[in-house]
């Protein structure tokens, strides 16, 4: 027997059931197929599931989906405008080769946009800091934390 849920996920209300035991992460890949939200870990300390709830970045393998009901959620494929134009942080990742495999980029770039926003991040140590949360073992983060500077730039 499903709960009832509804929420806003990129701009988009829905109303489902949902299993009480399921977890938001899987709500997002498994039923909505937006599967830019990766799953890494599922002990919420790769940070590849960062989502955007209500504004602020959340890991969703931390989160049951029956938790979010009146939620707003934004997931990587609504960062973008509507005509496809990349979000500022989005545009810095790829102009600076933040990325490698691809495959913490996501989370990385949700929880970047939250740290611009919300969070001081005038120096490579705070920007460092502030994403200690998500997990690359790719890049050595250089190029990462050169986009998250040439983001907030054009943020402000």
């Amino acid at each position: 027997m499903g709960i009832p849920i509804t929420l806003k996920i990129n701009g988009q209300t829905l109303t489902r059931e949902v299993a009480p035991e399921q977890l938001l992460v899987q709500f997002i890949r498994e039923d909505l197929a937006l599967t830019g939200t990766h799953v890494g870990c599922d002990t919420s300390q790769c940070g590849a599931c960062t989502i955007h709830l209500n504004g602020r970045a959340v890991k969703a393998c931390a989160m049951l989906t029956v938790q979010a009901h009146g939620s707003e959620i934004t997931t990587i494929e609504g960062l973008a405008a509507e005509d496809g134009t990349l979000h500022p942080m989005q545009a810095a990742f790829k102009e600076c080769h933040g990325l490698q495999c691809g495959f913490c980029t996501p989370g990385m770039v949700m929880s970047a946009v939250d740290l611009v926003k919300h969070h001081s991040c005038k120096t490579e140590a705070e920007i460092r800091a502030g994403l200690e949360g998500n997990l690359c073992r790719c890049t050595g983060y250089q190029n990462i934390v050169r986009a998250v500077q040439t983001a907030a730039q054009s943020m402000k």
